[in-house]
């Protein structure tokens, strides 16, 4: 059972050491003060990475307000006349998936962009993971392939007994 144990710990670490964590992040907009005029969202989004997957979470009075996507032009005019999407379902609790690379221009249709309420959002891809810190050298041999010289054994004189011990307990 110790061997089950130490084995089980083994493919763990190696998963969680293996496999980066990368997770969408929620953004909700406009923090506490949430989607309303007379907030300055263009300094809310600075300092902030958006990248793909992450979401965009409207909260907002949904009989005065709305979430528009429109072009840059309309977007710095306050025209709501021709939207390229409207993101609003109704419920005033709204969320606009960033599921493409690009430039996205939000706006308030019912007349609160002109109070402030538009937001536009560069998305950009997942940075690649950073490099691993090179191998530290022990003596003439590195620590990598000391962990090597004892894990790969082990693992394989483990598995027989460990794939044994599981049939046994089904």
């Amino acid at each position: 059972m110790a061997r089950f144990t130490v084995l089980i710990a083994a493919v763990v670490l190696a998963i969680v050491v293996a496999v980066p964590e990368v997770t969408a992040k929620k953004y909700t907009v406009g923090e506490n003060k949430f989607w309303n005029p007379n907030i300055n969202y263009t300094i809310w989004a600075q300092g902030k990475h958006f990248y793909l997957g992450d979401w965009l979470y409207f909260v907002f009075d949904r009989n005065q307000h709305n979430i528009l996507e429109v072009n840059k032009t309309d977007y710095e005019n306050c025209n709501a006349d021709h939207p390229l999407v409207n993101w609003t379902r109704g419920a005033g609790r709204d969320i606009v998936t960033l599921n493409v690379t690009k430039h996205y221009y939000l706006l308030d249709g019912k007349g609160g962009c002109y109070g402030g309420m538009k937001l536009a959002v560069k998305v950009e891809k997942l940075p690649p993971p950073p490099k691993a810190a090179p191998v530290k050298s022990i003596g003439s041999v590195s620590m990598a392939t000391g962990v090597a010289q004892f894990v790969i054994p082990f693992a394989l004189f483990s598995v027989s007994p460990v794939w044994d011990a599981i049939l046994r307990m089904w």
